[in-house]
């Protein structure tokens, strides 16, 4: 295995950490470990959105960089007398994408590893075997006997179910595989925007957030917000990758590897034009990469943070990622590293007068 530098040692803690909509204690522990070093403070909203505050002008502008800490996941709905174990999807799920897929299972007792299983194709009928399975359908199998057994185990409805996957290097060492991208690598950003301003002179009040509840309504974006009341707010997700077979670039153009994505439309937002204009200059001067995407379905934390309080100016960066919402997705190395770079220089151009005239633009 390639040995992990300081940033591979992060991004592997943030993507191991399991939690899925409202259990996002463990990846806001990581959070919170990695960001403390670069804010005055951190504190946690009501709903349990970690948000880190670093002051350059306490008198400046609030800008708020926000990456959502929780994934896609599972959770334990009904347990039957033979043991195995029914589930609700926790975020948008495919159900191709599924099947047979190792999960770890958070108890009180501890972790508890499952598969999720279904009916074997051989006793199927030819036209059932050509269907997806419904996800309805789907049951998870932890290898018990009995409903005994498995409150024996600590399951019990509630329990938050992650996809199990390990943090891998591949050969191509800049592409970066593991569970969880979406969207710990936003929450990577954050914790890296504060680290690169940590010894920059700023106007500014910068605020690193890690988010609840993204994939169930972008909820704690809503909450986070209210208690920032942000004059700049940026979201950093992951995108749609468009470099794979059967992807037309009428569906998804971007690259991995090409730069980061400037959102210019999705389900939840316009992107604020003066904001956008803003960065694509700062990209332009320093020779950033970037690329821009619209996409007609889905949305980020912007979506919510954008219309908190009395309007904010508002813009999705997101990183080309292959294969989200399923057991392992991968993105490229640099595409971070440049999202960091050109989301921090932007700060630094910020100040009282350049945020009313992004405002008014």
């Amino acid at each position: 295995m390639t040995k992990l530098d300081e940033t591979l040692t992060m991004l592997k803690a943030l993507t191991d950490a399991k939690g899925i909509p409202g259990n996002e204690r463990e990846p806001r522990e990581v959070m919170k470990k990695y960001i403390a070093p670069y804010a005055d403070e951190v504190t946690t909203d009501g709903l349990g959105s970690l948000i880190a505050k670093k002051v350059g002008n306490e008198q400046g502008p609030k800008i708020m960089v926000a990456g959502h800490l929780d994934e896609v996941g599972f959770m334990v709905t009904q347990i039957d007398e033979r043991g195995f174990i029914r589930f609700q999807t926790v975020g948008g799920w495919w159900s191709q994408v599924m099947l047979a897929q190792r999960v770890t299972i958070v108890t009180s007792k501890g972790e508890v590893t499952g598969i999720i299983g279904s009916k074997p194709p051989h006793i199927l009928p030819p036209e059932v075997r050509k269907k997806p399975v419904d996800i309805k359908d789907m049951f998870i199998d932890i290898g018990a006997s009995s409903r005994e057994e498995v409150a024996e185990w600590g399951v019990k409805p509630g329990d938050q179910v992650v996809p199990y996957f390990e943090f891998t290097v591949m050969n191509n060492e800049k592409m970066l595989l593991a569970k969880a991208w979406d969207n710990r690598i936003g929450c990577a950003i954050a914790i890296d925007v504060l680290k690169a301003l940590k010894n920059e002179t700023h106007e500014n009040v910068v605020y690193g957030v890690g988010t609840v509840q993204e994939e169930v309504g972008l909820r704690g974006a809503k909450t986070s917000a209210n208690f920032i009341e942000p004059d700049i707010a940026f979201a950093v997700d992951v995108g749609i990758a468009g470099d794979t077979p059967g992807v037309s670039d009428k569906e998804a153009s971007s690259k991995m590897g090409d730069g980061p994505q400037i959102i210019l439309y999705d389900a939840s937002m316009v992107s604020h034009k003066g904001l956008r204009d803003t960065v694509v200059n700062v990209a332009d001067e320093l020779n950033i990469p970037y690329q821009f995407d619209a996409i007609a379905g889905g949305g980020t934390d912007s979506g919510s943070i954008h219309i908190s309080a009395n309007g904010v100016p508002a813009l999705s960066i997101t990183i080309a990622t292959r294969y989200i919402h399923s057991h392992a997705a991968m993105l490229h190395r640099d595409d971070y590293e440049n999202a960091v770079k050109l989301i921090a220089e932007v700060i630094k151009r910020l100040d009282r007068n350049t945020v009313n005239a992004i405002t008014y633009n």
